[in-house]
């Protein structure tokens, strides 16, 4: 499976989702090498969740589907069940990213050792234990520990995860599909005027 987003707004929320997935694999895991990985996609996490227009974008996109969810409840083909729990998940996740106070992850950003460790860690080479000694001292702790720390600095990014989740899940379920062929390895279509987000390629 391939996707191609169509807007900057599309592209970027990919990228968070390949960077959340990224920690969730590695944070779990119990080396520290695989722990250097996971902090690494938590710090890009916070430069991407730095942007001043992501909180308000998501929270935008999140009312958009929500409204055009609510618009379907007088739809007989529509399970009203599934439809009541997807706009209940839809307040939800809006209500939590909603009351983040600050940035996303304004808690870690706020982290001195964390920052630190971030700094260092943007140089070629910079996480070396002579650079960073503190970081190297955690780094030797048992792994259970680690893991813990890995559970705690997640959690304060959970809601814009969930948010992401929610957005790119809701988009992917309410798209179009059919079946093309591409005659040597090439199709191509006619669009209309309707706003186009994401174009997956599925094999078949």
């Amino acid at each position: 499976m391939y996707e191609f987003p169509l807007s900057e707004r599309i592209r970027n929320l990919l990228r968070l989702e390949e960077l959340f997935a990224r920690m969730g694999l590695f944070s779990k895991r119990e080396s520290a090498a695989d722990h250097h990985v996971a902090l690494s996609a938590i710090f890009d996490v916070l430069g991407m969740a730095g942007r001043s227009d992501l909180k308000t974008e998501l929270l935008q996109e999140l009312d958009r589907q929500r409204n055009m969810i609510v618009s379907l409840r007088d739809n007989p083909a529509v399970a009203a069940d599934r439809l009541e729990q997807t706009i209940d998940a839809l307040q939800r996740t809006r209500h939590n990213l909603a009351n983040l106070q600050g940035k996303p992850g304004q808690v870690l950003l706020e982290h001195e050792w964390l920052m630190s460790v971030r700094a260092r860690a943007s140089v070629p080479g910079g996480a070396c234990a002579f650079d960073l000694p503190s970081y190297h001292a955690w780094q030797q702790k048992p792994s259970e520990q680690r893991i813990d720390d890995m559970k705690l600095w997640c959690s304060q990014l959970r809601p814009l995860e969930a948010a992401l989740q929610v957005t790119l899940g809701l988009l992917r379920e309410t798209g179009q599909s059919q079946q093309v062929l591409a005659s040597k390895g090439t199709y191509q279509m006619q669009l209309t005027a309707r706003s186009y987000q994401l174009i997956r390629v599925l094999p078949v």
